[in-house]
């Protein structure tokens, strides 16, 4: 198969201005190659959704470049259109792309992007208080999402060595938060220290926090952290670069179909990377609900 008509949807401040540099690069291949590409850049993250669906519209795949908070604004674009969505990472933590990554050289890339398959994936649905969003990566609240907020305040590089070292600095006065889960359907207590519900396996800028996870079953991750003691979440934060923390004390890992998280104190949510309010939160998986360039085919055909 070709793709010959695109439109890219890019975030000119990802990856400290460089996002620009990227997709030029990048669209002059696609037009090297016979395609037609449209550049059109966001003022934000609800103008990069209304592109996407205008692009829908028109027939077009639709690139999203930037970091992850902008593809799941495309992405909430496009669900359920049949417009297909290729990602091209130009932000800081490109935990997404990491699930369908693209060559980094610009002729390679764009040759991918116009022959790669498509797959169906599915996508979460966070609802909050403040509004809903469509994930595509994971929602997460607790150390993380408040190391989240550290960095990002601080302007941190999105890699794994910053958000540990954000962890660390906000576990210094962390205590254990009451959480009360609802896990399709069925309360499940908890005293701990996060809760992430993952539809993909990495965030953190390559944290491999659900290594389980896949886009395509129908399923999302539930991973929990209990209420460990400072020493003893030092070796979770260095599990979670290889994936192996599943397998340490306090960690439990399940999966459902939708997830509510309520806690007994406000705790800052986040999903993709970006700010979605305060708990309590509800986020259940739309399944095959976003059609994925690049995405791996579970049967390996």
């Amino acid at each position: 198969m070709s793709r010959d008509v695109f439109t890219a949807v890019v975030n000119p401040a990802a990856g400290a201005g460089s996002a620009p540099d990227r997709i030029i690069r990048v669209a002059r291949a696609l037009r090297e190659g016979g395609a037609a590409v449209t550049v059109s850049f966001t003022r934000s993250l609800g103008h990069a959704t209304d592109l996407a669906a205008e692009a829908a519209v028109r027939g077009h795949a639709v690139l999203a470049v930037g970091g992850d908070g902008l593809v799941g604004a495309v992405a909430a674009g496009l669900v359920g259109t049949g417009a297909e969505l290729a990602v091209v990472p130009a932000g800081r933590g490109n935990d997404l792309a990491r699930a369908v990554p693209l060559p980094a050289d610009p002729g390679w890339a764009a040759e991918a992007l116009r022959t790669l398959p498509a797959r169906d994936v599915d996508v979460a649905e966070a609802e909050t208080q403040h509004g809903d969003r469509v994930v595509v990566g994971g929602v997460y609240t607790g150390i993380d999402a408040a190391a989240n907020d550290l960095a990002n305040r601080r302007r941190l590089p999105r890699r794994p060595i910053a958000y540990q070292l954000a962890a660390l600095a906000v576990m210094a006065r962390w205590r254990p938060v009451g959480y009360t889960l609802t896990v399709d359907g069925e309360p499940v207590p908890l005293t701990g220290h996060t809760v992430v519900v993952a539809n993909a396996p990495w965030y953190g800028g390559g944290l491999q926090v659900a290594p389980t996870a896949s886009l395509d079953d129908g399923q999302l991750d539930l991973v929990t952290v209990g209420a460990l003691p400072r020493h003893r979440m030092l070796p979770v934060l260095s599990a979670l670069r290889h994936g192996t923390h599943l397998g340490l004390p306090g960690i439990a890992a399940s999966r459902a179909r939708e997830v509510t998280i309520e806690a007994d104190r406000p705790l800052p949510v986040y999903a993709d990377g970006e700010p979605l309010g305060h708990c309590p939160v509800t986020v259940r998986v739309r399944p095959g609900a976003l059609r994925l360039i690049g995405a791996p085919d579970p049967a390996g055909r």
